[in-house]
């Protein structure tokens, strides 16, 4: 059984790649910084005893937690790791007015976290069949497609997760750890608002098959949900 390990998955994207990974009959371990706030997830393994799910609590900024987390998982094959965790920050916020505070914070749980989750279970992704690690980004971490300015605690922090990726693909791509940073689309979840283009479940669809047909030359790639290229 193939197995994937899902960051932030008790809501939104997370929660959707969780329920489609285990749907597909992969198993799911699935970290959550709460197990009291992990209700829905709960529901994924109780809804199906079969269901190959585990959860761990695990805050992604916590390192002593990771380190924990990695020893007990230890010799664990693990084909895909999923970073979803991630923070927006303060929003309506302009030139002038960022909060350094938050934007420490934001850049911490966005850029350092998902290297350090990368470095906790690169044994684990070498025992794997697939060994692929996956980021969530965001297209407005593109430099090329910032137009308007602004944002510049979330664009920031995507921006670094970029190179973070492309330095994790140069790093371990000999060893045959893909690496990739996805945009997952503008989704309806507490983060993207109601007015968003498209559901958690659509992204998910889209990013696993862009994740299923991952080939070595895309590795350290920036790429949509939909499957087209993000410039950098």
């Amino acid at each position: 059984m193939a197995r994937v390990l899902i960051t932030g998955a008790n809501r939104g994207i997370g929660l959707a790649l969780t329920e489609l990974y285990l749907a597909s009959g992969w198993q799911v371990l699935a970290t959550v910084r709460a197990q009291s706030k992990a209700e829905a997830l709960k529901k994924l393994g109780e809804q199906d005893a079969s269901a190959g799910l585990a959860i761990y609590e695990l805050d992604v900024t916590n390192y002593q937690q990771l380190s924990e987390l990695a020893n007990t998982l230890a010799g664990v094959p693990i084909d895909l790791i999923i970073n979803n965790a991630g923070l927006y920050g303060p929003k309506g916020y302009g030139f002038g007015n960022c909060d350094v505070e938050a934007w420490r914070e934001v850049m911490e749980v966005n850029a350092i976290a998902p290297a350090k989750l990368a470095e906790a279970f690169y044994t684990n992704l070498k025992l794997g069949d697939r060994k692929i690690f996956a980021a969530l980004s965001s297209r407005v971490g593109s430099h090329s497609e910032n137009t308007k300015g602004g944002g510049y605690i979330y664009r920031s922090s995507k921006a670094a997760l970029n190179s973070v990726v492309k330095s994790l693909s140069n790093d371990l791509l000999s060893e045959g750890i893909k690496t990739v940073a996805l945009h997952p689309g503008w989704v309806k979840t507490e983060m993207g608002g109601p007015n968003a283009l498209i559901t958690a479940q659509e992204s998910a669809t889209g990013l696993k098959a862009v994740i299923d047909n991952l080939t070595d030359p895309e590795s350290g790639s920036f790429i949509s949900f939909d499957g087209s290229k993000i410039p950098w």
